[in-house]
């Protein structure tokens, strides 16, 4: 009688050890698709924005160490290495030349535009503007972006 139950403890475990069915895979490969469909385009558009979020913090510096140079030089400076900017320069954007703004005067006004460099996640070529003001969102082509814009404006 021990060995009878022996063998039905031995093919329960058996069965037990088969595995999935090929039914049981492929709605889990249904899952998994579904969600990284819904997961993987809010991904891009967040590594995106941090991306441009880099180039706004370097922007917002420049706006700061501009302003310094105004107050001890009498007009804004020609060019970002003049100015005393301790941050380092966007990884993902080029910096354009700094001119005159509104103005065209570098006297009492000035502009920079950074132009988005590389692959952006299909989202094209796009610039962000700022000026004595701040943002630009008038001359900035991000604006026309609002998901990885992350002024939002």
């Amino acid at each position: 009688m021990i060995q009878k139950n022996e063998t039905v403890s031995n093919s329960l475990v058996g069965k037990a050890r088969r595995g999935f069915t090929l039914v049981e895979l492929a709605v889990v490969i249904v899952i998994i698709g579904v969600l990284a469909a819904f997961g993987v385009p809010r991904f891009i558009k967040s590594v995106e924005r941090s991306k441009a979020a880099e180039a706004f913090s370097y922007a917002a510096a420049v706006r700061s160490a501009q302003e310094r140079y105004h107050s001890r030089e009498g007009t804004y400076a020609t060019a970002v290495t003049d100015l005393d900017i301790k941050f380092s320069v966007p990884k993902y954007f080029t910096v354009g030349t700094i001119a005159a703004g509104t103005t065209s005067s570098l006297e009492d006004s000035w502009s920079l535009t950074f132009t988005r460099t590389g692959a952006s996640a299909g989202y094209g070529e796009y610039t962000i503007t700022f000026t004595e003001d701040g943002y630009d969102k008038d001359n900035s082509t991000i604006n026309a972006i609002p998901d990885i814009n992350p002024l939002q404006t």
